[in-house]
């Protein structure tokens, strides 16, 4: 029966709006008081049933809900006969609670849009080479799979053959349409506009980018924030407190119907449900435009941050460094380039895989041996000759000699910004490499946006030589730059940060950034970086997509500044209520719950605002 009622709520509240229209019209048109009675009576009677099996529900798990206030003062008009007051604050409950349901619904669509957004089936290369439709959950890393024109993209992948234009707005919240070729990384929920596409599959179901992003937001929803924890203690004491006001208005003076009143007009509905509609908005919004915020908690303290530290490679540059200058030293320079593109051909480091880029097409050699040196470099043995390729530090420890001008040349590479990788053989310097990762498109104007937006220490940590690191911070504008920093460094910068009181955030997005990002009171880690950086993280730029971190910072302020005024309104109406109670004469139980649930909708659509929220471009 319980059960029934409460599944039921919709058509109740229908039946109730329906006697208590045909009461009012038997009143003032019809003129038959008995008959608007009896109406009025089932009216309250139908309409408190679901109220009072939700306090009775509350109660069981001893919490004193706002239906508790609302149940007793109902029973209470019952009693003493008031079956208008009591059928209209029945009614008014009711529908506030089914437009509450309803507009909250609509914040929660973004969320609802992602998960619908998921694929269900995939196109897979068979053992016979013949292609069938399979459930998503069929799919395996490293399965083949095709992918047709206006089909959802199933899996994370590579690209083998095929070309066509991808809607990624599902992760990056950019719906221009991005080319696709043979080595290109795709990404599951995307579309493919045009175009047919054959691709493996890198990650599957849960694992992809796209599965995370629903996992991460599904997660933020449940944190609760400093703001909710607080209305819940509140909540906690204030339903008992109003209980013990108006139970001594009544010892004091007698009047049962004013301290009934009491009842209807303490209930604090606006102020239970205003923070946590503008956390989901403004959770969901995010999620729209490829930024993913981890909980209310994390929107509270993103909205105060005031120091931004920045990581240069993958961060603030686009992560792929190409070779800008080499300088050779010694008579035979084609076969120092080959020992160095054989040697740098071992490795996987972003440097190395520059120089055998610009080395492609010079003779390779079997390496006999290698010994990579933390921090260091590469030691190896080639052709019966000792190749030392790496910093500064490396050539000290294998005493490889550097004269003036190779000195003059490195501080010059330095002074241009480049990072110098250097090749040493038998103990003689070789080879100078200037290499020179590309800043980020437009990153100048988004570091800009940030100090307009008030955000006063814009400090870049890098591991790399302090020359690059000025150079690159000149360009930018930044406050502070600090080369040569190992991830204990970093670290320690920024507690040192903390313990002078600058509320910081750190973006990064490598696995030596992990520390960094756990550290710091928001860690933002950009999309496409490592799996550890982004778990350790608070904030998930999408596809790295710097631009969206302006929009991040002022989509947390806003949702913040959100919070903070359904709080005084909520607050502020329950005080006017009660303040007109006791020095006007026109307050009374329906006016009310009337002025309550008007109260509710306001805080609702107040937080709804959030969905529109857009940083101007630009």
């Amino acid at each position: 029966m319980q059960r029934l009622i409460l599944r039921n709520k919709r058509p109740i509240t229908l039946i109730s709006a329906i006697l208590v229209s045909g009461a009012y019209t038997s009143h003032y048109l019809l003129h038959q008081e008995p008959a608007a009675q009896v109406m009025m009576l089932i009216a309250s009677v139908i309409g408190v049933l679901p109220i009072a099996l939700q306090a009775y529900q509350a109660l069981r798990v001893k919490v004193v809900s706002i239906d508790v206030l609302v149940t007793i003062a109902v029973v209470g008009a019952l009693i003493i006969g008031n079956y208008e007051e009591s059928a209209v604050v029945t009614f008014l409950f009711l529908f506030g609670d089914y437009l509450e349901l309803r507009t909250l619904n609509k914040t929660r669509s973004a969320i609802r849009e992602l998960t619908e957004m998921a694929p269900e089936s995939a196109l897979k290369m068979m053992e016979d080479g013949s292609y069938q439709e399979v459930d998503i959950d069929e799919v395996d890393v490293g399965d083949s799979l095709r992918v047709l024109t206006g089909a959802k993209i199933p899996v994370d992948g590579q690209v083998v053959s095929g070309e066509g234009h991808v809607n990624e707005a599902s992760i990056t919240g950019e719906a221009v349409p991005v080319g696709k070729q043979a080595g290109d990384q795709v990404f599951a929920g995307t579309i493919l506009d045009n175009g047919t596409l054959h691709i493996t599959a890198d990650r599957v179901g849960e694992d992809t980018t796209f599965g995370r992003i629903i996992q991460l937001v599904e997660e933020a929803q449940d944190a609760k924030s400093e703001a909710e924890r607080f209305i819940d203690r509140f909540a906690k004491w204030y339903t008992p407190a109003v209980l013990v006001l108006a139970f001594i208005v009544w010892l004091v003076s007698r009047n049962i119907e004013l301290a009934i009143t009491i009842l209807v007009l303490g209930c604090p509905g606006a102020l239970v449900i205003g923070v946590p509609v503008s956390n989901v908005a403004g959770i969901g919004n995010g999620a729209r435009q490829g930024v993913l915020l981890k909980g209310s908690e994390v929107i509270h303290d993103f909205s105060r941050v005031d120091t931004m530290v920045f990581d240069k490679t993958g961060t603030l540059t686009i992560g792929h460094p190409e070779v800008a200058q080499i300088k050779m030293y010694g008579e035979d320079q084609e076969e120092t380039q080959s020992l160095l593109y054989s040697v740098e051909s071992q490795s996987d480091h972003p440097l190395a895989r520059a120089i055998v880029k610009h080395l492609a097409g010079a003779a390779a050699h079997d390496v006999e041996q290698t010994d990579v040196v933390k921090g260091g470099g590469i030691l190896a043995q080639v052709k019966g000759r000792r190749v030392a390729v790496g910093n500064m530090a490396l050539m000290r420890q294998e005493g490889v000699t550097m004269d003036e001008q190779a000195r003059q040349d490195a501080a010059a590479m330095e002074r241009a910004g480049h990072s110098i990788v250097l090749t040493g053989v038998d103990g003689q310097l070789r080879a100078l490499v200037g290499i020179r990762d590309q800043l980020r498109p437009g990153v100048g104007e988004d570091l800009g946006r940030l100090r307009r937006m008030g955000v006063k220490n814009l400090v870049l940590l890098s591991g790399d030589n302090q020359g690059t690191v000025d150079l690159v911070a000149s360009e930018l504008g930044l406050t502070q730059a600090h080369g040569h920093m190992l991830p204990e460094d970093k670290a320690a910068y920024i507690k040192d940060l903390q313990q002078q009181g600058h509320i910081v955030a750190f973006v990064g997005d490598g696995v030596n950034d992990s520390p960094s990002l756990a550290l710091a009171q928001i860690g933002i880690a950009m999309g496409s970086g490592t799996d550890v950086a982004i778990e350790t993280s608070e904030v998930v730029l999408m596809n790295s997509d710097f631009g969206r971190l302006p929009h991040a910072l002022g989509l947390a302020r806003a949702t913040a500044r959100n919070m903070r005024q359904n709080i005084v309104i909520a607050v502020g109406v329950v005080l006017v209520l009660l303040f007109s109670l006791f020095f006007s004469s026109w307050m009374n139980m329906s006016i009310g719950m009337l002025v309550h649930e008007a109260s509710i909708l306001v805080v609702i659509l107040n937080g709804m605002r959030l969905l529109r929220y857009r940083l101007r471009p630009r």
